[in-house]
């Protein structure tokens, strides 16, 4: 195949207790912005720049997200892109965010936070 069959990726959905407090928290301590919301899920924007909606869906019985054991180091689903990453960890921090600390090899840094439903959520650049 010469071309790609996709350009990009049009959401994300991270399973959560209750839509309504997790977007409230999205929108706190990530900045991103509430396009609509039902009882079963809250779909939020990341960034005006960002054509990826994050979608937080009700799940009954919730277990945070959990990644297979790997050999490749990886524990979470998703990256998120960020401004300016040293800034980002250091405002998650400070907004009393779980944050795991800096990691990175060569030119990529990473990290791991937590949303309040306890799914990891990545940071990498």
């Amino acid at each position: 195949m010469n071309k790609p069959l996709l350009k990009g990726m049009e959401g994300v959905f991270i399973p959560v207790n209750d839509p309504s407090h997790s977007s409230k928290w999205y929108e706190d301590k990530l900045g991103f912005k509430l396009l609509y919301i039902e009882e079963e899920a809250a779909v939020m924007k990341i960034s005006e720049e960002s054509q990826t909606v994050v979608c937080l869906v009700k799940c009954s019985n919730h277990h945070p997200m959990k990644f297979p054991e790997n050999n490749f180091g990886v524990g979470k689903y998703y990256n998120f892109i960020p401004q300016n990453f040293e800034e980002t960890h250091r405002l998650l921090v400070e907004q009393g965010v779980k944050v795991g600390p800096i990691g990175g090899e060569g030119n990529t840094m990473f990290f791991t936070f937590y949303d309040p439903d306890g799914n990891p959520l990545g940071v990498c650049q």
